[in-house]
């Protein structure tokens, strides 16, 4: 009966994992998962430094690298937080990356046409149709010669 407990147990936590939000967020982000890491390895090295058998109240007060690796763990620490308040950045580059393309590619294709007589007129060629050439020829002729000038 006690597996059947636990199972159920364990079911239930990954249920619960599923649904968590920021769970899934550290599964998922790789740059918050790495400055959850460095927190914890700064910290983790700090509390080493505290610990190690001299006074507390000296340590803090006088160990530079203590200082430090405690900076360390604070700032991970305020970066990992501020990248779970905001929305998932891969959503938004993807955006951000298909307007600049269309942007630059909309740039390029009107410079190309401005820039370019050959190209300008294909185009027009190809939206308006090919330009027909047109000769003029008269099909009267002169009833007679033109009179000629009187001298004086």
């Amino acid at each position: 009966m006690a597996a059947k407990d636990r199972l159920s147990k364990a079911e239930e936590a990954a249920r619960a994992a599923r649904s968590n939000q920021y769970l899934l967020r550290v599964i998922e982000d790789e740059q918050l998962r790495a400055s959850l890491m460095s927190a914890y390895m700064a910290a983790r090295g700090a509390y080493g430094r505290l610990s190690n058998g001299k006074p507390a109240g000296r340590v803090l007060l006088e160990d530079q690298k203590l200082h430090k690796q405690i900076g360390e763990a604070m700032g991970a620490l305020r970066d990992a937080s501020s990248s779970l308040r905001q929305p998932p950045a891969k959503q938004r580059r993807r955006k951000r990356r298909v307007v600049r393309m269309f942007a630059l590619l909309t740039i390029g294709a009107t410079l190309a046409l401005v820039m370019n007589e050959g190209l300008r007129s294909k185009v027009l060629d190809m939206l308006f149709g090919a330009e027909e050439e047109f000769d003029y020829t008269s099909s009267t002729t002169p009833s007679e010669p033109a009179p000629a000038p009187v001298a004086s």
